[in-house]
């Protein structure tokens, strides 16, 4: 048997290239561009990579590297540090967990599969947020951010079917 369709899954082609491009879009949708009044929406393009890795591969590597994803975030946003980095790996867990039901399913359930990952991160993210400050953070604003963040399902389809059959050691 042939094992040329598997090659070997080097982190910096997985983990490292889609974490700099999250880094990138954030720092760029963050622009204080306004057209017509409105501003750019802010999604957590940290949810593509924390939902795809743990779909792609279980390992070690890809929760510090999403923990890493979400202390930016805290940072760049102003957030209290943790903040982003918890939601994200809860994102991440819940992938994991549910990753053999995940695997093989249609692109519109995939999609409803990564809205539910992104209400849970947000949900997180909003409870940790009212604990921390003892105040309600805005509902609209979450809500936008989470629907701003939901339409990102193609990028993390697109990174999941990149790396899907890279290493068949765990399908």
């Amino acid at each position: 048997m042939s094992m040329r369709g598997a090659k070997p899954l080097h982190p910096a082609r997985w983990l490292g290239i889609p974490l700099l491009v999250c880094i990138g879009a954030t720092i760029v949708f963050s622009a204080p561009l306004r057209i017509w009044g409105l501003q750019l929406p802010e999604p957590v393009f940290a949810m593509i990579p924390a939902f795809a890795w743990a779909l792609i591969r279980p390992s070690i590597l890809a929760p510090f590297a999403i923990l890493l994803l979400g202390l930016f975030l805290d940072l760049f946003w102003g957030g209290p540090t943790g903040l982003w980095g918890l939601s994200l790996l809860v994102a991440y867990a819940m992938v994991l967990i549910a990753r053999n039901m995940m695997t093989g399913q249609s692109r519109p359930m995939m999609w409803a599969w990564f809205a539910g990952v992104t209400a849970v991160a947000m949900g997180a993210g909003f409870l940790f947020s009212m604990l921390d400050s003892l105040a309600m953070p805005s509902l609209l604003a979450v809500f936008w951010q989470f629907l701003a963040t939901a339409l990102l399902f193609p990028f993390a389809h697109r990174l999941v079917d990149r790396f899907d059959d890279a290493d068949v050691r765990f399908r």
